[in-house]
């Protein structure tokens, strides 16, 4: 009603002009012809550079005192007819959509990954391998070595599996490309246990977001030493206390602040009735002090990694 509003002149019942964006327009003096956007497409295919991109054939028309239209003109056109494509005989960069996977309880998806972590050695580094179960937050395996190699990752992947009964159940590995993670013999050991690998997208840092995200826990606590571990021994300590601090005492808050051990074994679904029946019963006791309802206390069934974006026109086929 407004905009209506200012489109009449002062209680004048002309009507200005229509300001909306979906108004029909005068064509801009400025606009290319026809026959000028076919000198350009002419121009684009012909032999001498049919191979090269607006940026490289509006210079050289340059060079030789010739103009066309500018670079984004070029490239208007050439989208416009369907051109726009790559050109040469390099293959253009191929876009993998992101891996997704459903973790619907324990022991179905892992996330694993490596961190360096400062020795008293400048330039020396220890490497913690750990391994988190994406439905329970868990840390199923860690170790801490000097070296970063498919071999080690492989033995910690071998004790990991039998310290959790898998005995052949489904299971998937999710990693970042890393050569431990795509070394042959960690993949052969994959294999043999049946667990199926995953991969990040190649430079794409959030895809593993899981076990990055608890590098950053780990990093950040307040006990985390201020100077580099003097020995292989004093790192392995460290990471041994603190996986204990996270299993057994961190309330993890994307787990309702329950902990992963609690999680993982079951104990989870208990401790949040619980909880449930004590905000259920203090509401009862005092109904004036609540103006909705109780805290939502329930954990979903199912935790996602990477999962899917829905998109627009598949949201338009639905409505």
């Amino acid at each position: 009603m407004r905009t209506f509003q200012r489109w009449v002149c002062d209680g004048d019942d002309a009507v200005k002009a229509d300001s909306r964006t979906t108004s029909i327009r005068p064509t801009p003096a400025n606009k290319l012809s026809e026959d000028e956007r076919a000198q350009i497409l002419a121009v684009a295919n012909s032999e001498e550079f049919a191979s090269l991109p607006p940026s490289q054939i509006v210079p050289t028309l340059a060079d030789r005192g010739v103009f066309v239209a500018s670079e984004s003109s070029f490239y208007r056109v050439l989208k416009a007819a369907a051109q726009q494509h790559h050109r040469g005989r390099a293959k253009k960069p191929a876009k993998r959509a992101a891996t997704s996977h459903c973790a619907t309880g324990p022991n179905t998806v892992w996330s694993w990954d490596i961190t360096w972590m400062p020795a008293a050695v400048k330039g020396q580094f220890y490497y913690w391998y750990m391994v988190l179960d994406v439905f329970s937050r868990k840390i199923v395996g860690h170790e801490v070595h000097v070296a970063e190699s498919a071999e080690l990752a492989s033995l910690l992947m071998r004790r990991t599996s039998l310290a959790e009964g898998l005995a052949g159940r489904p299971l998937v590995l999710h990693s970042d490309n890393g050569s431990a993670m795509k070394g042959s013999t960690m993949l052969a050991t994959l294999e043999q246990l049946g667990v199926t690998p995953s991969f990040s997208r190649p430079r794409v840092s959030n895809d593993n977001a899981y076990a990055e995200s608890l590098f950053r826990t780990c990093k950040y606590r307040p006990d985390y030493p201020s100077k580099p571990f003097g020995s292989l021994d004093e790192a392995r300590v460290w990471t041994q206390k603190f996986v204990r601090w996270y299993n057994q005492e961190h309330k993890h808050s994307s787990l309702k602040f329950v902990t992963p051990a609690q999680r993982h074994t079951g104990q989870d679904a208990a401790i949040l009735a619980c909880r449930e029946k004590v905000y259920r019963d203090a509401r009862n006791s005092n109904p004036g002090r609540w103006s909705r309802g109780t805290r939502n206390w329930k954990l979903e069934d199912q935790v996602w990694l990477n999962p899917e974006r829905i998109r627009p026109e598949a949201l338009q086929q639905v409505a």
